[in-house]
């Protein structure tokens, strides 16, 4: 695949001998050359400017690819359908990206925020900024979204802080928020999975709703219907 991005190769090398020095810089590894910017690959022997921003742009085409819905209009039915839809955009960043998905009343999604950019930290994030779109985009729910670019998805203490923010904020405008999907490599955590949301009946502590339940136990998130 390298070597036909490559297409014929430089003055000194065939792109398929080009192909294999991308690799051995790689060692081999895949998520190593998604996370690779093309002032690094520019460095290899043979691979200047032009061939490496080949190469990034090839990558970036996959992971469009990989993370377009399969069909518009299509509801998302939970943490799985969310991972599968985001994981090409964020899953090989090195930095971390907050996301929000807005959903409408049939879990189809109406569009995504990216909200900030680095470490997730409870102090730099506004429910302002988060529920703008939704308000605007007439939103039933929202699925907050972010990425671990160590791959290990396990949460921190200041992602169920944020957690806990802005599901009050969601709570207190009528949009909840259903579900905070961390995405690692390969792999996933659904935070309403593992329990870390609060009642909408006004109780203090946290726990799973009856409609937001993780595929991998075999149910689904509920459709939100509007009154009014």
């Amino acid at each position: 695949m390298i070597t036909l991005v490559l297409g014929h190769g430089g003055a000194q090398a065939s792109a398929s001998v080009l192909a294999g020095r991308v690799l051995r810089w790689t060692d081999g590894s895949m998520a190593r050359l998604g996370q690779a910017e093309a002032e690094e690959l520019s460095g290899i022997p043979g691979i200047g400017p032009a061939h490496a921003a080949r190469i990034v742009a090839a990558l970036e085409l996959g992971r469009r690819v990989a993370s377009a819905p399969a069909l518009p209009g299509v509801p998302v039915s939970g943490p799985g359908d969310v991972w599968r839809l985001i994981r090409g955009d964020v899953e090989s960043l090195r930095h971390e990206e907050f996301h929000v998905l807005i959903l409408n009343a049939q879990n189809v999604p109406i569009c995504r925020r990216q909200i900030t950019r680095g470490i997730l930290d409870a102090s730099l994030i506004h429910p302002r900024e988060v529920f703008r779109a939704a308000i605007i985009h007439n939103a039933a729910s929202l699925v907050l979204i972010h990425n671990h670019p160590s791959g290990n998805p396990e949460p921190s203490l200041e992602d169920l802080r944020v957690t806990e923010l802005l599901a009050r904020a969601g709570d207190g405008l009528g949009i909840p928020i259903v579900d905070h999907v961390i995405v690692g490599r390969g792999t996933f955590v659904s935070l309403a999975a593992r329990g870390a949301f609060r009642s909408s009946t006004g109780d203090s502590s946290w726990h799973v709703r009856d409609r937001l339940r993780s595929p991998r136990d075999g149910r689904v998130w509920a459709s939100h219907t509007q009154s009014g």
